[in-house]
């Protein structure tokens, strides 16, 4: 597990108003969209600006890549830990 996987659940909590979902709660292997934590579009861009202005990394809204560093926690995680700017 990342260090920043609990980080990320966080922001993805904080980002989204999830006030009935704890860090906990979120399996970082689960999918973010669809069946797993439920999010939509609208939901990916708010995280990609939070994500951008925390961590100073760079991401393409239409990008096949972006679509699979936001397949879970733990993929954005991965993302984010390769990326982040010091």
């Amino acid at each position: 597990m990342s260090a920043l996987e609990p980080e990320i659940k966080e922001l993805i909590i904080s980002t989204l108003s999830l006030e009935d979902v704890a860090p906990d709660d979120i399996d970082p292997e689960a999918p973010l969209f669809n069946e797993g934590l439920g999010l939509d579009s609208i939901d990916a861009l708010e995280l990609g600006l939070a994500l951008q202005k925390r961590y100073g990394v760079v991401l393409s809204a239409d990008s096949e890549d972006t679509r699979r560093h936001f397949a879970s926690v733990r993929a954005l995680s991965a993302f984010v830990a390769a990326n982040r700017k010091a």
